[in-house]
């Protein structure tokens, strides 16, 4: 058969590309084409166009690369059309997916699937009609999101388990850490400017009266060079007069989180790969206008936290700082409880546990494309009976 795959980001690439190669297992004769990036074609998938193309973040660069983004869909439908393949597998990417959703529905060329639901639980919840429209079958990687979409919603889905288990497995399974073994306390201060800018400086100074027990190790962004944390650093050191020694390490975060004894970490998809690596955390998201900023987190998000770990745990297992929360003091003081000793250690480690129990077994692409092939053939025996 053939898939057309749509990936948006880093993220999407990895997970998409996990599915294609758990596909071609399950259907020797696939072939593959679509947008995505790099680690989705080694696997053999035909890039019509890498998702760097398209990559504009937040209101202001969305509306200033319209005509781009614009161009990109129209490439993608009218690729679609020309190719014609038996299924559409959208991975994440909502602003981009639902509106090529929408187009194939609306010329019924084959069935759309949805790899890695939209985060309509989180905002946005009117999608839900133009989803349910548009989708035809719907995999979910977030135990919480059944409920959701099944009982509140009324949209039957299919929960495969969640791929950052199966990347941390693997990790475990067959890399040996390289970093040195002196004990350290990882920063993972967000992929964007806006939150490295506003966050890593405040994690660096709440770190500091620790960093004689323990080293503190930046986990690098793709795409953020090195020059930008140093400008950071070197404002802390400033701020506080002493000097800071601190290493970023790119590309290494499995490495990072595998020897570290605690974290600082941004809130993600890194707050469920700390709590993977068993490592306790404190999540950190500052933003500048905190209290109107909290003000605003209430009439928009439509979720009790902002961390994958306590919405999989459906309580509060990490602690989290967000806007005028995200102090240094509030920030030192977490960290000293979840060291070694420290009042909140344990208890944090033990809810792990719980996470790791909902999120299940590893085997998510596998799962996904198993589903993914038997919905296809069911489809094609409807269709050649009709």
């Amino acid at each position: 058969m053939n898939y057309y795959l749509i990936a948006g980001e880093a993220s999407g690439d990895l997970h998409a590309s996990h599915l294609i190669a758990a596909l071609k297992a399950e259907d020797p004769n696939a072939e593959f084409r679509g947008f995505g990036g790099d680690l989705m074609q080694a696997q053999g998938m035909t890039l019509v166009r890498h998702y760097h193309d398209l990559a504009f973040m937040g209101f202001v660069a969305v509306v200033l690369h319209a005509r781009t983004i614009l161009r990109g869909l129209q490439q993608c439908k009218d690729d679609i059309v020309a190719w014609r393949p038996d299924v559409v597998i959208l991975v994440d990417y909502p602003g981009f997916n639902l509106k090529i959703a929408k187009y194939v529905h609306s010329i019924g060329l084959c069935p759309v699937y949805y790899y890695i639901a939209p985060k309509l639980w989180a905002w946005k919840e009117w999608r839900i009609k133009a989803l349910k429209r548009d989708v035809d079958e719907l995999f979910s990687i977030l135990p919480f999101e059944v409920e959701f979409f099944e009982q509140k919603h009324g949209f039957p889905i299919h929960y495969v388990g969640n791929p950052t288990v199966d990347e941390v497995a693997a990790f475990k399974a067959v890399a040996a850490s390289q970093m040195p073994q002196q004990p350290h306390i990882a920063l993972l201060a967000g992929s964007r400017l806006q939150e490295i800018r506003d966050n890593l400086p405040r994690m660096i100074e709440a770190a500091l009266p620790f960093a004689d027990r323990y080293r503190l190790v930046v986990a690098g962004a793709p795409g953020v060079d090195a020059a930008t944390y140093q400008k950071y650093i070197a404002a802390t050191e400033r701020r506080v007069g002493q000097s800071v020694d601190i290493e970023v390490v790119y590309g290494r975060t499995y490495d990072i989180l595998s020897q570290a004894t605690a974290a600082l970490v941004t809130s993600g998809t890194a707050t469920l790969e700390t709590a993977l690596f068993r490592v306790p955390q404190v999540v950190c998201y500052f933003m500048q206008a905190g209290r109107l900023a909290s003000f605003a987190r209430k009439l928009v998000l439509k979720i009790p936290y902002i961390s994958l770990v306590n919405l999989v745990a459906g309580r509060e297992v990490v602690p989290e700082l967000v806007a005028e929360q995200m102090t240094v003091a509030a920030c030192r003081a977490h960290l000293a409880a979840i060291l070694p000793g420290g009042a909140a250690r344990e208890a944090q480690l033990q809810g792990y546990e719980d996470v790791a129990a909902r999120l299940g077994e590893p085997g998510a692409p596998q799962r996904a494309a198993s589903a993914i092939c038997h919905l296809l053939s069911s489809h094609s025996s409807v269709s050649s009976v009709s």
